[in-house]
């Protein structure tokens, strides 16, 4: 199985996104700058995988901390979280995982340095190895909502690529194809980086799973077609009444599969649920550099100087939403917020 982030001897050892699929590089992030440069400029990317890169990120600070003092072993740690939290706004299992390895830390603050290096690179595996349970899981609960046949379409990239291994979005149609249904994905190409063009083909293609990829534009024609049986997607975050957000372009999606009766499908781990916010207005939408849409890899497509707005993620209102499938199961309306704090509660209990 495809893991994109793990420990390695060498430290955290990843695969390259902005790469794929030109080039298949694995390499050792030695330092805690370095995975949180990493988790900057998308080398990690999707919200699991970038909770499971910090809380590994953490751990290596604990290991790169070459003295004995217990004290200054948990500073270096909770500085290094400080520096991880701030790589990207949105994704909230990002800081779900910084926290959980901080209370990790001052559960272990009365051992030795040998101690808590151990007991924090335990807990940063069991963050890993969860969400590719929770991952599995997703994708058990979420194939009963996919079509016996026809097809699915995804935007931006909810893989093994975005997660610890197996996916969220893709983990449900991963699920689906081995429960025996006859599946083909559409997959949108999602401007302006083409994580859906780059990463959700590659790892489609690598599974033999049928996959056709469109212009993020041509969804609502192939709807309109017939084509499109159901819709499924990962989230970044997701509100407390159900609103939740994605990559750019995923609420244009879920208006269209509304127009044309397609069910809207979310997937998600409970981590990515927010019981903090009430509703999605609320989310933090990061904004990246304009130059990711003039110029994506270095080629000009746009007049030098010309003004762009290029938010990263959208947020798609809960009435659009058929259902959020979680670890835990699926949350559906009319109790689709109750049944949400449930499986965040189920699973913080656990």
């Amino acid at each position: 199985m495809l893991s994109p982030v793990s420990w390695s001897g060498g430290g955290v050892h990843i695969i390259r996104q902005t790469l794929l699929p030109d080039r298949e590089v694995w390499v050792d992030l030695k330092t805690v700058d370095e995975v949180a440069e990493a988790i900057r400029c998308l080398d990690i990317r999707g919200a699991p995988a970038i909770g499971v890169a910090a809380a590994l990120g953490m751990a290596q600070a604990a290991r790169l901390y070459a003295g004995n003092d217990s004290g200054e072993l948990i500073e270096a740690v909770e500085a290094a979280g400080d520096l991880l939290a701030g790589t990207r706004p949105t994704a909230v299992n990002l800081f779900w995982a910084i926290e959980r390895m901080k209370k990790k830390l001052s559960d272990l603050s009365g051992r030795d340095a040998v101690g808590i290096r151990t007991g924090l690179l335990e807990e940063a595996q069991k963050i890993r190895e969860e969400d590719i349970a929770f991952c599995k899981a997703i994708g058990e609960h979420g194939a009963q909502f996919m079509p016996d046949k026809g097809g699915i379409l995804t935007h931006c990239n909810a893989g093994a690529l975005a997660t610890g291994g197996y996916g969220t979005a893709l983990g449900v149609i991963r699920a689906a194809v081995e429960a025996g249904k006859d599946i083909r994905v559409y997959a949108d190409e999602t401007r302006p980086l083409l994580q859906g063009a780059r990463l959700t083909t590659w790892e489609l293609m690598q599974d033999k799973i049928p996959v056709t990829l469109i212009c993020d534009n041509a969804a609502g024609h192939l709807m309109q077609l017939g084509r499109v049986q159901a819709c499924v997607v990962g989230a970044d975050r997701i509100a407390k009444n159900g609103d939740a957000a994605n990559k750019i372009g995923t609420y244009s999606v879920a208006v269209l599969a509304q127009k044309h009766g397609i069910p809207f499908y979310v997937a998600a781990p409970s981590s990515t649920v927010d019981l903090s916010l009430k509703s999605g207005e609320r989310i933090p939408i990061e904004e990246r550099d304009g130059c990711e849409v003039t110029s994506p890899r270095d080629t000009c497509f746009a007049p030098p100087g010309v003004a762009v707005f290029n938010p990263a993620f959208d947020v798609t209102p809960n009435e659009l939403i058929r259902a959020i499938i979680t670890e835990n199961g699926a949350a559906t309306h009319p109790n689709m917020a109750k049944e949400l704090e449930e499986m965040v509660l189920s699973t913080s209990r656990a």
